[in-house]
């Protein structure tokens, strides 16, 4: 995706309702990590100044509006919000989120359906939302997997290498070197994020530099999107759900 159209449309996605806009045009993945990505940004930044509001969010809610419409006020998701008011009012972290997993443990029955009302608009900290994230980094893996099965290259998984001496460990990483585009590569990373410009550099910082110390070059695959002119450092490869269409040479020395 090109830069342009990518700001375009991360810049419209400011509240769950503004991804039915895009639907059709985009795919729901796409929608939906574009979105969760800003929102999770935006939390890291404003945690604590939000938090420091709580006791006139509290009195928001306790003049009458609902826990939804506080959090629309303060432009935050409402289950943090929500989390911020609950232990306002005595609870702790892990009574809370037992309440968000199980609305009907509270007696007060208005309360509860407040709850319900938070976790259905909550598209991002959410239960549900939670599952739908790893249900995606477990569709990008299978199709990492799917796409080197298909060619028949052997690797070992994250889980192979578990207990190993290396450090960090890629998805997959290539019994045997390949060529990709030219480019001889030594692992696969799958990531079900979108590739902008602060995901890859966190990314790169975290793992795909040390992948390249421990083991040489490889391909990172983002699966639903990213930008076409990512800065890649030395001996990392990027591509997107495109590479599926994409065969892999086998390496010889001689390419050196």
């Amino acid at each position: 995706m090109d830069y342009e159209e990518y700001r375009e449309l991360y810049n419209s996605l400011r509240n769950p309702s503004d991804l039915e806009k895009h639907k059709g045009r985009y795919d729901d993945r796409l929608l939906d990590t574009l979105f969760t990505q800003k929102t999770s940004r935006d939390v890291k930044k404003r945690f604590y100044t939000v938090k420091q509001k709580t006791p006139r969010m509290m009195k928001d809610w306790q003049n009458g509006l609902t826990l939804v419409e506080v959090a629309d006020k303060y432009k935050f998701p409402p289950i943090l919000v929500s989390m911020f008011i609950f232990q306002e009012d005595g609870y702790n972290k892990k009574d809370f989120w037992s309440i968000i997993h199980d609305p009907s443990q509270l007696e007060d029955e208005r309360v509860a359906d407040e709850i319900r009302d938070v976790i259905a608009y909550d598209i991002v900290y959410s239960p549900e939302a939670n599952i739908r994230q790893k249900e995606r980094g477990i569709w990008g893996e299978d199709l990492t997997h799917q796409w080197l099965d298909g060619q028949g290259i052997t690797y070992r998984t994250e889980n192979d290498l578990r207990g190993t001496e290396f450090t960090k460990t890629p998805d997959c990483l290539l019994d045997k070197p390949v060529m990709y585009k030219g480019h001889k590569i030594c692992w696969v990373e799958s990531k079900a994020s979108f590739g902008d410009n602060t995901e890859f550099k966190f990314n790169s910082r975290k793992q795909l530099i040390p992948y390249t110390q421990l083991f040489g070059p490889g391909l990172v695959v983002y699966w639903v999107g990213c930008l076409d002119d990512l800065e890649c450092p030395p001996d990392v490869y990027v591509s997107d759900i495109s590479v599926l269409d994409l065969k892999l040479e086998e390496y010889e020395e001689e390419q050196e």
